[in-house]
C-alpha cells in the first residue's frame, strides 16, 4: 500500500492563535531565534497500487475540496511518503 502525505495551514492573512501560542512558549524558553509558528493539518492517505501523476492530482482535488477550507486554508504540499513516513 502507498503513502501520500498532505499538509494544510493557515493562510498568511488569518490568524493563528494557536501558533501565537507555541511562539510564545518558546520564546519563554529561551527559544528567542524563532520568529513565528503557524499550525497547521497533516493526512496520511494510503492508496492501493503504485502512486501515478493521476493518483497525486485526484489527492490533490480531495485535498483542496474536503481536507481544507479554501477560505482560510492553502494546501501547501502533496506528495509521496518517503520509506520512513511510510
Amino acid at each position: 500500500m502507498s503513502k501520500i502525505i498532505v499538509e494544510i495551514v493557515p493562510k498568511p492573512e488569518i490568524l493563528d492563535p494557536q501558533g501565537k501560542a507555541v511562539a510564545g512558549v518558546l520564546h519563554r524558553l529561551g527559544h528567542t531565534e524563532v520568529t513565528d509558528v503557524r499550525i497547521g493539518k497533516r493526512f496520511e492517505v494510503s492508496v492501493d497500487g503504485p502512486i501515478t501523476e493521476e493518483t497525486l492530482s485526484a489527492i490533490s482535488e480531495i485535498a483542496a475540496d474536503v481536507f481544507s477550507n479554501p477560505v482560510i486554508e492553502d494546501v501547501v504540499s502533496v506528495r509521496i511518503a518517503d520509506e520512513a513516513e511510510a
